[in-house]
């Protein structure tokens, strides 16, 4: 019986594109791959850790993209879902496509290919919903801020629009949940860590660390909003479905609903 082996990675896209590219090069018989954070030792598998290199993972990002371009976001949309055991399944999907003479035609009927695919299509959901409902206070340090907790890890996916929404002002985009954001200082986008002490949902108490004129224009947004509304037409099903409830704490104007 063979070895199998698994592999210990640091949790990033590119550690995971080296452990597949070490696994295709070594022709390592993978029992699993796993983040350094998250190890489950196997009972049957020794494991190897492995250190990012990005000219390996390049080397996979390029082999996938000649494939199929449709298959490598694909695959970087499916690992932003966090998916429990999603990389085993990335790497059996990457074994499918450069198996294929053409991967563009990809097998859907396939389990894989299929649960990948809709991995990606949520992700991608994420993405969207992220780029309507962030909600921008402007701090006491001129400094554009705002909370998300989307369900996917969809920092590294929004970026690019808000760089170039807002590409004259300073902003930063803090994700809670995963405790770090995403700072565009008028030049780059960079990742950042914050010890937030304070969460700053959009409630109706005011905090002191934004100026009182950011108040003051979410006042009159606020009643721009509802005066805007009309009333016979209110379908509250439909509004929960484009604007999911768990999305209304950092909705400024969603302050009296909350």
């Amino acid at each position: 019986m063979e070895p199998s082996t698994t592999l210990i990675y640091d949790g990033s896209f590119n550690g995971f594109l080296t452990a597949v590219f070490v696994a295709f090069d070594e022709k390592i018989n993978v029992a699993d791959i796993q983040k350094n954070s998250e190890i489950q030792n196997g009972l049957f598998s020794e494991t190897e850790t492995i250190f990012t290199h990005v000219e390996k993972a390049k080397r996979v990002w390029n082999g996938i993209r000649n494939k199929s371009h449709n298959a490598i976001s694909q695959v970087y949309f499916a690992f932003l879902s966090e998916t429990e055991g999603v990389e085993m399944m990335l790497f059996d999907y990457i074994k499918k496509l450069m198996h294929t003479k053409q991967g563009k035609y990809l097998d859907y009927s396939d389990s894989t290919v299929l649960y990948v695919s809709q991995l990606a299509r949520k992700v991608g959901r994420e993405k969207h919903r992220m780029e309507a409902f962030v909600r921008f206070q402007l701090t006491k340090d001129q400094i554009y801020f705002a909370n998300i907790e989307p369900d996917f890890d969809v920092l590294p996916l929004i970026s690019k629009h808000f760089r170039d929404r807002y590409a004259d002002q300073q902003w930063l985009i803090y994700d809670v949940k995963r405790k770090y954001g995403i700072y565009y200082n008028l030049d780059h986008v960079e990742m950042v860590s914050l010890n937030l002490k304070d969460i700053h949902y959009n409630k109706i108490q005011k905090s002191d660390a934004f100026t009182s004129e950011e108040y003051d224009y979410q006042t009159l947004w606020n009643d721009y909003f509802k005066s805007t509304g009309i009333k016979s037409r209110i379908n509250p099903k439909l509004h929960t479905q484009h604007v999911p409830k768990r999305y209304w704490k950092y909705l400024s104007e969603k302050k009296e609903a909350v």
